[in-house]
């Protein structure tokens, strides 16, 4: 009661504090930043006006609070009033009072906060609005990043015992985690890898990354503090005097080092990524020889997700051949995440092992199978699928969700690396059983089906391919099917992306695009002659494509990027300028290595948006919107001042400098490029010129060790040099 009494005193005199409110409704204020200043993730919706502001209230409000921190620590020692305090309270019980009053502080500003902002994020969001990702973002972002602040700062004043000393060592600590550490995302305490918000699916992977770092954080922080708390000075004592007579209760101490070591294991044994060898060149796995004499017909895999906690549980048969009339091994490509329970060949248990060494997200299973001819090989397998450790600031491509699931190749189920099929043909089935609300979309030519309906309102779906990989989509999707030119596509999007693709008509516009660039270049060779699958998937930094289907990134489709002026006058023309670059960006991809040149698929994108547009509304309409808008852009870019003064831009710092350069390019792009193109065009002889020219370099051979159509064979194709290409 006596601690509760003393909690309560300390909390009301912070309230009473003029410093503590400034404090608080500068962290009000903090979400501010984010919206203009701060703003690490890519262009969502929700990246926008949820994860940005809340990702920067996170950093200023725990700066704020930190200080606020070691200031209060600072305040009895400055007053002079150190021996009349502690001959009253113990300076031990002081610190903890104190530490859970700021830490009680931080809770009330931060709830205000959420608050406070409720409204704005939700207007601004529109339809893609959700409560539990708003909550879980402010909580995660902002408001587990205080308390740990709160204790470092804390850690600092009781080590030290000097205010300026406890500010510098918490700048530190925030300039690593803002510079040297922010690529390592278990060490980037202050602003947490976050790198995409999804609008339409769900975000809980990345969140369960955040929480896992801040949670070793604050396992960590706890431990150091409680090692300051044992050195707090008493009876006259120094540091280490205080620390001799404060681990007289043993368990101080003991607690100390558990933290300490479980803040260890929590770092080491982190369950997100792979230890996957990070040279790139390294391709051991693929190398493997094909064992002679042994052959992999088929595969069944029944695959069960769960979504609660992310896991995968399944088997997996695969009806082997085996001709040596010796016992083989047989590898097999798993997710470096999983744990394999058993194999059995023939309902019997055989020997297996999985190799410590890891590649490209791949961990090897090594097989041997008996000197039988026909083999029923069994797995059971489960796990946590593991994400590659090369995009461990960009995690969340494997993800198993209530609201979205993405499961590829050796996440969905075990590969074989060294066995081929006799005969040339190999048979895949995969079941996957979800909840009734999810629509699951194999990402190939294969179709899923509904296998079984369940009484716990779960369906399994199965799925027939002839691929000993595989990926799998599902989600809450609208299925819309399109008829163009002889073929169906069938396009999926997220239901709450619903409204924003009525207002930018995404049928009439795949139509429009599918009948002008079928004419014009021919078809991307991942299309299908009889159907299309067109999957809008979580944010991917970029869509990718393969036979008979194309993933298309959700930021395509944000309301923000659909009235881009740079891409299309109205929602519409930009959902257009989206379409085309399943011509020009997937279905031609393009060099774009000379940093001094305006070339990239953009460019080509917004010339054949032009030109469609030109064909739909007439030359008025695309010269006012388009023409005249490259032509604004391109003369304010020649009148930008550090265009003009590149010495300037030089002598910036690099963030900003980068910040500009890039802001610089992108109008090059979306500019200069398409009015060049245009001048060419004028320079071989017109539209019907340049049709065939663009028609000629999309169907060009194609160099499989480089597949990219570079700026130079666009100018040898039109008979044209660089310099014929320069704008007046």
């Amino acid at each position: 009661m006596r601690i509760f009494s003393l909690f309560w005193l300390e909390f009301r005199r912070l309230l009473h504090s003029p410093l503590t409110w400034l404090i608080m409704g500068l962290t009000v204020l903090s979400p501010v930043m984010g919206l203009f200043l701060y703003q690490p993730t890519e262009a969502t919706t929700l990246g926008t006006y949820l994860a940005n502001p809340s990702l920067a209230a996170g950093i200023f409000s725990s700066l704020l609070f930190a200080f606020l921190t070691v200031w209060e620590w600072n305040r009895v020692k400055r007053g002079q009033m150190e021996a009349l305090l502690y001959s009253i309270v113990s300076p031990l019980t002081v610190s903890c009072i104190r530490l859970l009053s700021l830490i009680g502080t931080a809770g009330l500003a931060w709830s205000i906060t959420v608050v406070v902002w409720m409204p704005f994020t939700m207007m601004a969001s529109g339809s893609v609005f959700d409560s539990l990702t708003y909550f879980l973002c402010y909580f995660l972002f902002m408001g587990m990043a205080i308390p740990i602040a709160i204790l470092l700062s804390s850690c600092a004043y009781q080590f030290t015992r000097r205010l300026d000393l406890s500010i510098v060592i918490l700048a530190a600590l925030a300039g690593l985690s803002l510079t040297i550490w922010k690529d390592n995302w278990q060490l980037c305490w202050l602003n947490p890898c976050v790198w995409a918000i999804s609008d339409d699916f769900t975000n809980f992977r990345i969140f369960r990354s955040v929480a896992y770092m801040r949670f070793t954080w604050i396992t960590g922080t706890a431990a150091v503090w409680l090692l300051s708390y044992l050195c707090i000075r008493q009876y006259g004592k120094g540091p280490l005097g205080s620390m001799k007579y404060s681990i007289r209760r043993f368990w101080r101490p003991m607690i100390t080092v558990c933290l300490f070591a479980f803040c260890g294991f929590l770092y080491k044994f982190q369950p997100f990524l792979d230890h996957s060898n990070p040279d790139l060149s390294a391709t051991t796995f693929f190398e493997i020889p094909y064992l002679e004499g042994v052959f992999c017909e088929k595969r069944f895999s029944d695959v069960h997700p769960n979504l609660s906690n992310g896991t995968v549980s399944g088997t997996a048969s695969f009806q082997i051949e085996n001709t040596t009339g010796t016992e083989q091994e047989v590898a097999f490509a798993l997710n470096p995440g999983y744990k394999v329970n058993s194999v059995q060949a023939n309902g019997q248990p055989v020997p297996f092992q999985i190799d410590d060494y890891q590649e490209s997200n791949m961990a090897l299973l090594n097989v041997t199978i008996p000197a039988l001819e026909s083999i029923d090989l069994c797995f059971d397998y489960h796990g946590f699928p593991q994400d590659w450790n090369l995009m461990e600031t960009m995690q969340g491509k494997p993800e198993i969700s209530s609201k979205y699931l993405c499961l590829e190749n050796q996440a969905l189920a075990p590969a074989i690396m060294n066995a081929g099929t006799a005969d040339g043909t190999f048979s895949s089935i995969t079941d996957i059983t979800l909840p009734d609300t999810m629509t699951v979309i194999p990402f190939g030519l294969a179709e899923a089906k509904k296998e079984a309906e369940h009484d716990n309102g779960t369906i399994t779906w199965r799925i027939e391919d002839t691929e000993n990989r595989g990926i799998l989509y599902a989600g809450d999707y609208v299925r819309q099917d399109i008829e163009a030119v002889g073929t169906t596509i069938q396009f999926y999007y997220g239901r709450k992306h619903q409204p924003i693709m009525e207002e930018a008509n995404a049928a009439e516009a795949i139509q429009t695009v599918m009948e002008y660039c079928s004419s014009h270049y021919g078809m991307p060779q991942f299309f299908s002659s009889d159907s299309l699958k067109l999957i809008q998937g979580r944010i991917a930094n970029g869509g990718y494509a393969r036979s008979g289907v194309s993933l298309v990134d959700e930021q395509d489709f944000t309301a923000q990027n659909l009235h881009d002026s740079d891409k299309g006058a109205i929602p519409g023309e930009v959902m257009i300028h989206e379409m085309v670059h399943q011509w020009w960006g997937l279905g031609a991809m393009f060099d774009v290595s000379q940093p001094d040149s305006a070339w990239s698929a953009e460019g080509l994108t917004v010339y054949t948006t032009y030109r469609i547009i030109k064909d739909l509304y007439g030359d008025a309409y695309a010269k006012e919107h388009y023409i005249d808008q490259w032509q604004t852009a391109v003369d304010d870019y020649y009148n930008n001042f550090y265009i003009r003064n590149p010495q300037y831009l030089e002598a910036l710092p690099e963030e900003k400098r980068l910040d500009i350069s890039n802001q610089l390019s992108t109008m090059r792009y979306y500019n200069e490029m398409p009015l060049k193109i245009l001048k060419a065009e004028e320079l071989v002889g017109g539209e019907e010129a340049m049709n065939q020219i663009l028609h000629q370099l999309f169907n060009r051979e194609v160099d499989p060790m480089y597949p990219y159509l570079t700026e130079q064979e666009f100018l040898d194709a039109c008979g044209l040099t660089e310099e014929d290409l320069n704008l007046d």
